[in-house]
């Protein structure tokens, strides 16, 4: 990996690490530098600012997800499988990713507030990722012929927001299973 490359990835990884585990708004771009081993001139020099560097902290984020949801919709068997392969892919892509409290795109959302100009880079990811999610589970749950796929794309989408609740709340072990479980009885019982 070439230096530049290098010290960018070591900037992402110390943000993403503080950000999720200390939160958003205390931790400052100094301490950012100083975890990844970089002098602020260099995080800025690479990002702009820190609104900027939460967004490729997310987008980053996003595109991993991204690829372990594709892994799970094709291993997925019918199309009831692609469905639920939203659970699938939080299981694997937990056990791959940097340990966080809880869904880093919820958080962002939870701790900042949306501003009266709009125009906030983190915010606007999050909130291009939630229509990309519910879009491709609607595109999913068509593909069900289930009788009512906005039904089955809102419970679905209400039962991984749960289980990203709940991981946080660490209570009920495995939420994954239990989701997972619940969308399919939906799914058969309609």
């Amino acid at each position: 990996m070439d230096p530049t490359a290098e010290r960018r990835a070591r900037v992402l990884d110390a943000a993403e690490a503080l950000f999720f585990r200390d939160g958003i708004a205390v931790t400052g771009v100094d301490r950012v530098a100083s975890e990844a081993g970089v002098a602020v001139v260099t995080l800025y020099k690479h990002f702009g600012s820190k609104d900027n560097l939460l967004r490729e902290v997310l987008a980053r984020r996003l595109a991993a997800w991204t690829e372990h949801w594709d892994a799970a919709v094709e291993a997925a068997a019918s199309p009831a499988d692609r469905v639920l392969a939203i659970f699938d892919a939080i299981a694997t892509f937990r056990a791959a990713a940097q340990p966080t409290q809880w869904c880093c795109f919820l958080a962002t959302a939870s701790e900042r507030a949306a501003p009266s100009d709009g125009a906030d880079p983190a915010l606007e990811l999050v909130a291009e990722d939630t229509r990309a999610l519910t879009a491709r589970l609607r595109r999913l749950a068509g593909e069900t012929r289930h009788p009512d796929p906005d039904a089955l794309t809102a419970v679905v989408l209400l039962l991984y927001n749960g289980v990203l609740a709940s991981l946080l709340r660490g209570t009920p072990a495995d939420p994954v299973t239990h989701a997972r479980d619940a969308a399919r009885a939906f799914l058969r019982a309609t």
